[in-house]
């Protein structure tokens, strides 16, 4: 008869070494198998046994070819799909600015894909039936043009003696603003003076100016923006209004504004960047990339840095920084025009002064800004048409003219010219001529409550 003690002393050995249980056989099948192998895949057949393949292992992420595969052919489909993504909102920019012909070219030129070949079809049908609803605008076209705008009211209209001074000849940002909100709204569209019409040169080699077919959709019109004379000569730093143009980081065009605690600002605090803003967030307010006309003297400074020669605070850096503002203004869009260098009267003018002044423009500021082919009258003294005055502007290229009508729009092509009246935008005529802007925005909606 076994004693009980060895009896239990061979149950207990037959535990310790005999067949293994569960996961202690799983484990030693893998050590086994998997003796040389490479720690990565090591931990990769030990994660697959457990089941706990995709997560991390000894602090390493563990990842199963077909895991890999899956991964990689999802990355490669989201990478594609953003290139179509940003080729897609390409076309969008062009067809937004009533591009359309651009927007399918761009459209046509991406490779098809089983993908993608429905929504580019989609959108070629979009814009081709943008494009084919266009129509001939045949109707009045305005000029709106503007002063220098105010910033800061509390400050502007604080009683002192220029308070009056902006009251009547400016107009705030927010009204600004809230113009421009009515304008789009009423389904105006910016366009250049260049749309209304250009020159032509025939097969004689005459060259006649001819209008040109204006063609937006249905519900749009046509709208000219422009700012008149911008050199700040008139505005005090401190009262609450820009002071000169200057270039951001980044290169745009923005205003210089110092804020009641004397911080120098750049931002939207005139018209240009205001205007440039409202096109980045409405980009159909553009017909075809256009801008607004901003006119320039020369006598008292250019977009607020002095320019004259023999002017007291002119350095060469002041020229330098004009000329790059001038380049960003027109890259942007931008047209400039010139206002004569002393911003004088041209109807009281004799020819001699009338050479004089615009050769001192096109020496001192032309050759900043570029040439230009727009005049804009100072104060709307136009000069008589036709006449000798005439002919000298003509000759020297400055073929669009804008004299300065408060009510009414005037249009009148000559043989090698376009005349145009602008309507200014004031405080003066904001508050008591509401009736010259009924068609383009409701004055009393747009009037600032802190004039």
């Amino acid at each position: 008869m076994k004693r009980r003690g060895s009896f239990s002393g061979d149950r207990k050995r037959g535990n310790a070494g005999g067949r293994p249980a569960g996961g202690c056989l799983l484990l030693l099948v893998i050590l086994v198998f998997t003796a040389g192998c490479s720690r990565s895949t090591l931990n990769y057949q030990i994660a697959e046994s457990i089941g706990t393949v995709g997560v991390y292992e000894g602090g390493e992420p563990v990842e199963s070819p077909q895991m890999k595969s899956e991964r990689e052919q999802r990355e490669i489909a989201e990478s594609e799909e953003n290139v179509f993504q940003g080729q897609l909102n390409e076309a969008a920019a062009y067809a937004a600015s009533y591009f359309y012909e651009d927007a399918i070219e761009a459209l046509e030129a991406i490779d098809r894909t089983e993908n993608n070949s429905d929504r580019i079809d989609k959108a070629i049908q979009e814009y081709t039936a943008a494009m084919n609803s266009l129509t001939e605008y045949t109707g009045e076209i305005a000029h709106l043009c503007f002063p220098t705008l105010i910033e800061d009211t509390s400050r502007a209209f604080d009683g002192d003696e220029r308070s009056s001074l902006y009251d009547s000849q400016m107009v705030t940002t927010k009204e600004f603003k809230a113009i421009l909100d009515e304008l789009y709204n009423n389904g105006y569209v910016l366009i250049r003076l260049s749309d209304i019409a250009s020159i032509y040169t025939d097969e004689r080699g005459i060259s006649i100016m001819e209008p040109n077919s204006l063609m937006l959709p249905p519900d749009r019109k046509p709208v000219i923006i422009s700012q008149d004379n911008l050199n700040y000569a008139d505005v005090t730093n401190g009262d609450g209004i820009a002071t000169k143009l200057v270039l951001d980081d980044n290169g745009a065009v923005k205003a210089l504004y110092t804020d009641s605690e004397g911080h120098d600002l750049k931002g939207d605090y005139d018209l240009i960047p205001i205007l440039d803003s409202f096109i980045a967030e409405h980009p159909d307010f553009s017909y075809r990339g256009a801008r607004g006309v901003v006119s320039v003297s020369g006598e008292d400074g250019v977009f607020g840095y002095a320019v004259a020669r023999g002017a007291l605070m002119t350095e060469n850096q002041n020229l330098e920084t004009v000329k790059q503002i001038a380049d960003a203004l027109r890259a942007d869009g931008w047209e400039i025009a010139c206002a004569g260098f002393a911003h004088s009267y041209m109807n009281d003018m004799t020819l001699d002064q009338l050479r004089n002044d615009i050769s001192q423009w096109q020496e001192q500021v032309g050759s900043l800004v570029g040439d230009t082919s727009i005049l804009f009258y100072p104060y709307g003294g136009e000069v008589e048409y036709p006449g000798d005055k005439l002919d000298y502007l003509l000759e020297n290229g400055l073929i669009y003219l804008c004299g300065l009508w408060a009510d009414q729009n005037f249009l009148e092509l000559g043989e090698n010219y376009m005349r145009q009246t602008r309507r200014f935008v004031d405080g003066y005529t904001l508050e008591n001529a509401p009736d010259y802007f009924l068609a383009y925005f409701n004055t009393s909606s747009v009037i600032d409550p802190d004039r």
